[in-house]
């Protein structure tokens, strides 16, 4: 009898890193008994950082060399900013800007040799694309954009790169720094001007079927957006990586603005760049601190900790849905936000900053959920439970996730 021949599934894996914000003053502040730079005037300064500062370099080394240790061949690094230490304007000259910039790229690249940055993605396997967006346009505190329509013509280059991709017969990940949307720690507090938030949520409407997954940065939390059609059906997903750096934000009204380190490694489908798993690794920076020695452990895999097959759309739907009815999946998402740094409880207003802001994208739906309150909190029930009910019945079906490809 003829053997059947089974295909063998081939695994993706890369890296995401963001918000590394090296303080260079760091370690002389500290032994001089000095606060950091970057911190407040009485922000101590331990061996591995802290908590109120940026991150020093011995942090920043010890991130990449567990990520190496962790998983040493990846397919790509990819890395997302930030940069530079949260200092005023006038400490930041261009020489130092530059002298970061190129002190950060020399250790990613010394780690890994392998890693480049390009359109196309180096798998051989892949028929996939990285766009990468400079957001900064978009910024509410950029001044320079303000007036403008499609600052440097980036929308366009967006709208025609990726129908020149669906036309290839390629997918896409889209990448970038700051994130559309609003900051779940800090309720009404969007990054994007309003104008520039809908034209690049219409983009993603529009061209859905070819963007396989969104990577951003800029909060230094761990999250995720949704976006939907017009009919509310999930068709895209962001995914917001948490910060390597664990300072402390200065935005007024955000209680425990702090974070652990944290970096990610992806797990995707080479061929249809849909995202399989992810694994969240982190420091406890406090135990660090206090051994004087830096141990990189697991935090969390995504398919593990809550109960999803994937990271597709409509599987983070429905996370999304488990999130906001049900206290422990929030208790559990909540702790990681933070990357396990804020473990206290996520009562009804944290719940609600935190549903809208996954689920709405869009400033005027955004409003009208914060003003709805927990009526307005439970996505899509009906789209939900037939998810669900799919997802039950596809073992016996035999149908797998095969309808789990690209953005929908």
């Amino acid at each position: 009898t003829p053997v059947k021949a089974h295909a063998v599934f081939v695994r993706g894996r890369f890296w995401h890193l963001s918000d590394l914000h090296w303080d260079p003053g760091y370690e002389a502040a500290a032994e001089a008994g000095r606060p950091c730079p970057s911190g407040t005037p009485r922000a101590p300064a331990g061996p591995w950082g802290s908590y109120e500062c940026d991150a020093p370099w011995r942090l920043l080394e010890g991130a990449v060399g567990a990520m190496r240790s962790l998983e040493p061949r990846p397919d790509f690094v990819l890395w997302t900013g930030d940069d530079t230490p949260h200092v005023p304007n006038e400490q930041l000259g261009e020489k130092q800007v530059l002298h970061i910039i190129e002190n950060l790229t020399s250790l990613i690249k010394q780690n890994f040799p392998g890693a480049f940055y390009s359109e196309k993605l180096p798998s051989p396997s892949t028929r996939g694309r990285m766009v990468v967006l400079n957001t900064n346009l978009y910024y509410d505190q950029n001044n320079q954009t303000a007036e403008e329509e499609d600052p440097g013509g980036q929308f366009q280059w967006l709208e025609e790169t990726l129908s020149n991709a669906s036309k290839a017969g390629e997918m896409v990940y889209i990448a970038g720094h700051i994130p559309p949307g609003f900051f779940e720690k800090k309720r009404g507090k969007p990054w994007f001007r309003s104008s520039f938030n809908a034209r690049y949520l219409q983009i993603v409407q529009r061209h859905h079927r070819v963007i396989a997954a969104q990577f951003f940065g800029h909060h230094h939390t761990d999250s995720f957006r949704m976006f939907y059609s017009d009919t509310g059906s999930p068709i895209n997903v962001m995914f917001l990586a948490p910060g390597v750096t664990p300072w402390k934000t200065t935005l007024p009204g955000v209680v425990n603005g702090a974070n652990n380190p944290g970096i990610r490694v992806v797990d995707y489908d080479p061929d249809t760049l849909q995202v399989k798993d992810m694994v969240t690794y982190y420091l406890n920076l406090s135990r660090a601190n206090a051994a004087a020695a830096a141990a990189w452990e697991e935090e969390y895999r995504l398919t593990a900790a809550f109960q999803v097959p994937d990271g597709s759309a409509r599987s983070m739907h429905a996370l999304l849905g488990r999130i906001a009815g049900d206290a422990r999946d929030l208790q559990r998402y909540y702790g990681f936000n933070s990357v396990s740094y804020d473990l206290g409880p996520c009562e009804e207003p944290c719940r609600l900053d935190h549903v809208c802001a996954i689920r709405e994208v869009d400033f005027a739906r955004y409003d009208a959920c914060i003003k709805g309150g927990s009526s307005a909190a439970a996505p899509g029930t009906a789209f939900l439970l037939l998810s669900l009910l799919s997802a039950a019945l596809a073992p016996r079906l035999g149908l797998g996730n095969q309808d789990q490809i690209g953005g929908f």
